[in-house]
């Protein structure tokens, strides 16, 4: 199948990386807020069911969120939260609920229970919250309270997920004398942690971060109109089947000054032979089928939910591509270079796994049936091969509700046969 020869315009969801960050702060604001284009999907609504439960006023109208605000942190009562399968909003909401006077029990389903929480849940014990594992350490579910006595600095390991010090980050304007984050290794997914200091600037916290310090001064949100970006993320899609298939789309309302640092997507697609321009619709790429893909070596530490995306454009380039940085994605929904890897290898592909990444090189590709391991970003990856390579199946498909519950229908009105 082919792209259609002109334009076309996409559509993506709103992010769900800002709009949680944008709910969180909203739900503590001292006034009202409306947040729009706010992010369809599992976890955004898992963050939506979970902030009213703790008795935030909620209402939606479309893909506009009215939030009232003022959550009560004196309420004394235990409550329970499900996170369901949102990695972003458990670790959110158990830094959020460490405010409270009252126990909050934060769990998820079974493929949450096993994911990695411990770096998080020791830094907020070091700030002085209580944290109480009801089975594991370090995962859920989790009872959390606050402390009579909150400490102003934590250092936090930054090398696992970024998710834990943007929690911290959050909620620190509401400790007595704000906070002051070390982060101690290497740092992965910066960007988003800039992200959560545009969020909540937007919210009027005072708050900065250079190098591995982080500081956010006491205080509280302002209710405010906040427009969720579209999503970069989900914008690799649409992106990567222009680099596979040729043709030419617009990501509608995106552009090179996200907040989000997976729009530098685009620059790796350009090294490996796409155009790319803005346009006052969007961020714009293009490639003629005849111009071929180059493999590329690049460290994708920074925009690391991109991976499975550049894996699958690389199956189409004419030499290898090395993607490095990135061995914390194994802790994903999916173990996502593992998963990714025994995947792509049933269709034929020449795939070798390394500690910190992999190597696509060019190889024949042939049908085969492939599972989702309940990831969808592997689903929304691995789409794209359909229209290039007879005979996948793509088992499973439903998980991308998770964040683009109509993504099927939008690639479909994206091909022409």
């Amino acid at each position: 199948m082919t792209t259609r020869g002109s334009s076309n315009l996409v559509s993506v969801p709103g992010s769900k990386s800002i709009a949680n960050r944008a709910l969180i702060c909203a739900a503590l604001a001292k006034s009202e807020s409306i947040v729009a284009n706010c992010a369809p999907g599992d976890d955004t609504e898992a963050m939506i069911d979970a902030l009213e439960i703790l008795g935030v006023g909620i209402v939606r109208n479309a893909d506009k969120i009215q939030i009232a605000g003022n959550l009560d942190l004196e309420a004394t009562h235990e409550l329970q939260l499900n996170a369901k399968l949102a990695g972003t909003t458990s670790r959110f909401l158990t830094a959020l609920c460490s405010l409270r006077a009252g126990t909050t029990t934060i769990d998820g389903d079974a493929a949450l229970r096993v994911r990695p929480m411990h770096d998080l849940h020791k830094a907020l014990r070091d700030l002085g919250a209580r944290v109480t594992p009801a089975d594991n350490d370090g995962y859920l579910p989790v009872r959390v309270s606050r402390s009579m006595q909150w400490q102003a600095k934590v250092a936090v390991s930054a090398s696992m997920s970024s998710q834990f010090t943007s929690g911290l980050m959050m909620i620190a304007p509401y400790l007595p004398s704000g906070l002051e984050i070390t982060l101690s290794e290497e740092v992965v997914s910066r960007g988003y942690i800039e992200m959560t200091v545009g969020v909540m600037r937007a919210f009027g916290a005072n708050t900065d971060f250079s190098g591995n310090q982080i500081w956010v001064s006491p205080g509280e949100y302002q209710g405010t109109s906040f427009t969720v970006e579209p999503d970069a993320s989900s914008a690799s899609y649409p992106l990567g089947a222009v680099a596979i298939s040729g043709g030419s789309v617009i990501v509608k309302g995106l552009s090179r000054s996200s907040l989000q640092g997976d729009v530098e997507f685009v620059d790796l697609l350009a090294r490996m032979g796409c155009d790319v321009s803005e346009s006052p619709e969007g961020l714009m790429l293009s490639r003629q089928k005849e111009r071929p893909l180059r493999g590329l070596e690049v460290n994708m530490s920074q925009i690391s939910d991109c991976v499975p995306t550049l894996a699958v454009v690389a199956l189409f380039a004419e030499t290898p591509t090395r993607i490095s940085g990135v061995g914390f994605i194994r802790n994903k929904e999916s173990d996502r270079i593992g998963d990714l890897i025994g995947e792509l290898r049933k269709l034929g592909a020449n795939v070798s796994e390394t500690a910190d990444g992999m190597v696509i090189a060019p190889g024949a590709l042939h049908g085969a049936t492939l599972e989702t391991h309940h990831d969808h970003r592997l689903a929304m990856a691995f789409a794209l091969i359909q229209h290039e390579v007879d005979g996948v199946v793509v088992n499973n498909p439903e998980v991308v509700s998770k964040s683009w519950p109509n993504y099927f229908d939008v690639l479909h009105t994206f091909y022409i046969s």
